[in-house]
């Protein structure tokens, strides 16, 4: 984790950053809300050299070609050489599409995350992740680039509406799910606004920068972080495109809950064990409800899942609670019926 400063004086944090760096050019991008709320309110221009600031469109559906084509343009009308930075000061949007231009400009130029969502800070900004969606498929176009430095601090969940809020607490679930029972149990017997987010934040850091670090390049034991997210993805895809869009965190309670059942289903952990998730994941985030007769359109979108080979769309699946396995081969006949007992929860 040396590349990752915790901090909540944002200020110090950038200090400690820049000690021993020099840039020829800094280009922050943001986007109207976080320009607002996190650049200017906090008045982070005293903390950078000098830079310029471009502003790009909030919200998923800006996360594509075009809009990476206005920050390239940006980068050549600055002249950026490879000795320049890049600084993403926003959620998951912001990093994943800020450091991909970044890391494919001139080949590669050095960026910082600057995670300003819970969701960011516990799963976007670290790992090396980055991409943009194409054709309605979710981070289709990517790479993998460690940033040169992730700065968290809690002072941005300040911003934060409640329902963002939420969103993020999924991939807190997930981390304890896969990776620590003894923390998941924590979580259950808390209500989950009160927590000790400075503390929670830590701990999902930790857990995704070991795993990130040991499969740099999900070859193996980092895909155990996609559980929840292939049918989550695909449930957060379709409704995309509807009136009815989900969050990340919404969509992704929802494949907890699907791929819970599949766990269950083969055989991995027990019905008890399959309850207390779902129990906890409809209290927290409860139902959406799912159009029977759109599921063979959910389903196919999973043929589009990255983990997927040679033709079969496999899952990352508990077995037992505070462990995971991947590469787990699951039909399209157990994916329905998945998504059915997902729609047949009170």
């Amino acid at each position: 984790m040396n590349h990752i400063i915790i901090n909540q004086d944002i200020h110090k944090a950038f200090a400690s950053f820049f000690v021993g760096r020099n840039y020829s050019n800094v280009l922050v991008i943001a986007d109207e809300h976080t320009n607002n709320l996190c650049y200017s309110r906090l008045e982070l221009k005293k903390s950078l050299p000098p830079h310029e600031v471009f502003e790009i469109k909030s919200g998923e559906t800006e996360k594509n070609l075009a809009t990476c084509t206005l920050i390239w343009q940006k980068m050549t009308d600055m002249e950026l050489d490879r000795k320049a930075l890049v600084i993403n000061i926003g959620g998951g949007v912001i990093g994943d599409m800020g450091g991909f231009c970044a890391s494919t400009y001139k080949r590669g130029i050095d960026f910082v995350q600057v995670p300003t969502t819970l969701l960011s800070m516990v799963d976007a900004s670290v790992g090396g992740k980055l991409g943009i969606d194409f054709n309605g498929y979710k981070n289709h176009i990517g790479v993998f680039q460690v940033p040169a430095s992730v700065i968290v601090s809690n002072r941005f969940l300040e911003t934060l509406p409640h329902a963002e809020l939420k969103s993020g607490y999924a991939e807190v679930i997930k981390h304890c799910l896969i990776a620590d029972k003894a923390k998941w149990d924590d979580l259950t017997s808390h209500d989950w606004q009160k927590i000790d987010f400075q503390e929670i934040v830590q701990h999902s850091i930790t857990i995704k920068d070991q795993i990130t670090t040991e499969d740099p390049t999900e070859k193996g034991r980092r895909k155990i972080l996609n559980f929840g997210h292939t049918l989550g993805h695909a449930v957060e895809t379709f409704f995309l495109e509807t009136p009815n869009r989900l969050l990340h965190g919404e969509a992704i309670a929802v494949g907890m809950v699907c791929e819970s059942y599949l766990s269950f289903l083969k055989k991995l952990i027990s019905l008890e064990d399959l309850d207390q998730i779902m129990n906890y994941l409809i209290k927290v985030y409860g139902k959406v409800y799912l159009p029977i007769e759109k599921f063979e359109e959910i389903i196919k979108i999973t043929r589009q899942d990255k983990k997927n080979e040679f033709d079969n769309v496999q899952f990352a699946l508990l077995g037992p609670v505070g462990h995971c396995s991947y590469g787990i081969n699951i039909s399209e006949g157990e994916m329905k019926e998945a998504l059915d007992y997902y729609n047949q929860l009170g």
